[in-house]
């Protein structure tokens, strides 16, 4: 008769137990050989014992008993195997969580390299981005109101982002239903950008151009939904922390790449399909790898045979109403609110002041990419302060500092419009370089805490959905931000090389940026992790006391 057992000893034990079976038995009938399998923080030793049938050997039909550590848990879960008896003692889950780290887990180093490189060439998209506005404003001669206008009505695509987020919530591809849709919408971005490299027509009218830029906001739309979803589901499901700030890390290190070479590939070559056909290389590796990916690879569950036996119709009803549902609640709902209604206020005049630093102040194109590269290094900085430090102040105090910073931030445009920075011995390069990009920065960090907290509240099972819903909400409100912008630059007489009403334009932001403190009281008071934290002590203290 064979027996295996193996339980598991702590390193005080070790010895112990080698000396306990290793000891050589007095009958050579019986032999006993132990192994000891080294794993982080525990050892496994497998006990392997043969005894032969001879009327000498001590009891040779029972079965001799496993070798047991001195400090016996309280608990043990015990698994069988093909006469393979493993003994477990219970482990502190919240004590190995807290020493895991980002992406350690099942699948953790995929979905590092997954997550980050889908990030940070989701950051990357400004390479191309800056290559078409100096084209557009240059080569095509569009005038500040045009310009913006075509800006906000290609990111209607990202309009739709929860109807991409209960597809990929609900509809399966195979067995997955994130990673598939990340392949699909980085194919349609080489699809446009392809095409504006490699097409000489693609760029030279407004109608094919528009046609590209829709196509190209439409893939990014669907990755950037499921990259979301991803992110949310791996990081409830495998309990790790900090899967938001690295991607937010992961975006703006992308962020700083692209504008750095795009202005200076741009100052080189002024070739901007140089810029669209390098872009399209690099989202073609995105591909190879998110292709190249299984999900159940990732430690996600596959899709149940429930679901996959329903109709979609019923699936994708289900999920939207789960969608309401969440909003509904107040947790979320208020929060929403404020974040939109702060971006939807200010009318925006981003291509406005872009082409007045181009046409009147001449910039170059490596200035306007530098300082871009500036407010990238200001944003990456600032998601590592968040992560370490922000998160212990409370969200309406913090989001609160963060919008007056805002506010003056835009003011800088107004020093610049001005000439004041010619005053006191700054040149308009020096000046645009490190402080021209710092209000753009400030309103991309605004959203951290906020994707962090709905990250943490969606329903399982309704990541996508919620996350491409709150994607979905701030594009909405930019959009509206823009056509505001437009409508303010008609009204103040802005024009294609008229530029001297400007001031009040900005004067109107800054006043506009500071409508929104009005109704902080919307958002929480705690992050919703010391809310959790604070109810458990409320329930526990309420046990004892019954």
């Amino acid at each position: 008769m064979i027996l295996t057992t193996a339980s598991i000893t702590t390193r005080s034990q070790y010895s112990e137990l080698t000396s306990a079976s290793t000891t050589t038995p007095k009958r050579p009938s019986l032999c006993t050989a132990t192994r000891i399998i080294n794993y982080p923080r525990t050892r496994i030793s497998v006990t392997l014992s043969s005894s032969s049938s001879s009327s000498s050997s001590p009891t040779p039909n029972k079965p001799t008993k496993p070798i047991k550590p001195n400090a016996t848990p309280r608990h043990h879960h015990l698994h069988k195997l093909k006469g393979l008896s493993i003994t477990l003692p219970p482990c502190d889950e919240a004590a190995e969580r807290s020493s895991l780290g980002v992406g350690v887990g099942v699948g953790g180093r995929r979905m590092l390299v997954l997550c980050g490189l889908g990030y940070w060439v989701q950051g990357l998209r400004c390479f191309p981005w800056l290559a078409l506005d100096f084209h557009m404003a240059g080569s095509m001669r569009l005038t500040p109101s045009l310009l913006q206008l075509l800006q906000s009505f290609g990111c209607l695509p990202v309009v739709a982002k929860p109807f991409y987020g209960v597809l990929s919530d609900a509809l399966y591809i195979g067995s997955a239903h994130r990673l598939p849709y990340i392949s699909l919408g980085v194919l349609l971005q080489i699809i446009s950008w392809g095409l504006l490299a490699l097409l000489p027509f693609a760029g030279e009218r407004i109608t094919t151009l528009m046609a590209c830029i829709l196509v190209s906001n439409l893939g990014a739309s669907i990755s950037e939904v499921a990259s979301d979803a991803l992110v949310a589901e791996y990081g409830k499901k495998r309990k790790v922390g900090g899967l938001q700030a690295y991607s937010f890390m992961a975006l703006a290190a992308g962020g700083i790449v692209g504008n750095l070479f795009g202005g200076y590939f741009l100052l080189k070559t002024a070739q901007p399909k140089s810029l669209f056909l390098i872009f399209t290389l690099l989202l073609s590796l995105q591909l190879a790898v998110s292709s190249s990916t299984r999900e159940d690879s990732l430690g996600l569950p596959c899709p149940p045979k429930a679901l996959t036996r329903r109709p979609i119709v019923e699936i994708l009803g289900e999920n939207f109403s789960s969608l309401i549902k969440a909003i509904r609640k107040e947790r979320i709902f208020f929060p929403l609110c404020w974040v939109a209604s702060s971006i939807a206020f200010v009318p925006i005049l981003s291509g406005t002041m872009f082409c007045y630093q181009t046409q009147f102040l001449n910039l170059n194109a490596s200035v306007i990419g530098l300082s871009k590269v500036t407010g990238q290094l200001v944003l990456l900085f600032a998601t590592v302060i968040y992560e370490r430090h922000l998160k212990k102040i409370p969200m309406s105090t913090l989001i609160g500092t963060v919008q007056i910073m805002y506010a003056a931030s835009l003011l800088l445009d107004l020093v610049l419009v001005k000439q004041i920075n010619l005053r006191v011995g700054v040149s308009n390069e020096t000046f645009t370089l490190y402080l021209s990009g710092l209000a753009e920065t400030i309103s991309q960090f605004k959203l951290l805490p906020f994707t962090v907290l709905f990250a943490s509240l969606c329903p399982p099972g309704c990541e996508g959905t919620l996350t491409s819903f709150l994607a979905s909400a701030l594009c909405l409100s930019s959009i509206v931000s823009g056509l505001l912008g437009v409508g303010l630059a008609s009204l103040i007489g802005v024009s294609y090389g008229d530029y001297s009403n400007l001031q009040f334009g900005i004067m109107l932001q800054f006043l506009a940026a500071l409508v929104p403190l009005g109704w902080l009281s919307f958002l929480p008071r705690h992050h919703i992790g010391e809310e959790e934290r604070q109810s458990r002590i409320r329930i526990k203290r309420s046990q004892k006391g019954t």
